[in-house]
């Protein structure tokens, strides 16, 4: 039974949970670290059951998608406009293709496993972890989209790297 607490108080121990979890996974040094294991402390807290489910003030999450938002900005430098002047094409092909193959992984998914349409399709859809979540905030589903995006990102994290060094060995080692 969630313990009852003052709703002030409640969204406090979300936070810490979430910090502690973001600070702890930082020490991995995998990229997107803060973000995933704050996703894992407040969801660990949340999945718990101890607590009531937080309630943010009015505006927390247009102020959250804001600093989202301006954080991603911020790195789209004029370096990287020149590097997509060469990499338009690739960029194009890359979209089509995993847009394509999460609309179809996530149908699969749906039709194939019983998941919820919605979760499949924006669980399976190419993006960060961040933003997909708040897109499937906006339908309601936004913990189980957390939760497959956390899956893949740490699963690709953990796995890709030694993927790389085995198909393309020294060619993949760091510069230097």
């Amino acid at each position: 039974m969630p313990a009852v607490m003052a709703p002030v108080l409640n969204l406090v121990a979300y936070v810490l949970a979430g910090l502690g979890g973001g600070l702890l996974a930082l020490r991995t040094g995998i990229p997107a670290a803060a973000l995933a294991g704050a996703l894992l402390g407040a969801g660990l807290v949340s999945m718990s059951g101890r607590l009531e489910p937080a309630q943010w003030p009015g505006g927390t999450r247009t102020l959250l998608e804001i600093a989202i938002g301006t954080v991603i900005g911020t790195s789209l430098t004029a370096a990287a406009l020149s590097d997509l002047r060469q990499l338009w094409r690739p960029a194009v092909v890359i979209t089509v293709s995993l847009v394509l193959t999460g609309l179809v992984v996530g149908l699969g998914c749906s039709r194939l496993l019983g998941v919820d349409p919605v979760v499949a399709l924006l669980g399976a859809a190419p993006g960060g972890i961040s933003g997909m979540s708040l897109v499937g905030t906006e339908f309601g589903v936004g913990a189980a989209v957390a939760s497959l995006h956390a899956v893949r990102l740490i699963t690709v994290l953990l796995v890709l790297p030694i993927i790389v060094r085995l198909v393309l060995g020294q060619q993949a080692a760091p510069p230097g």
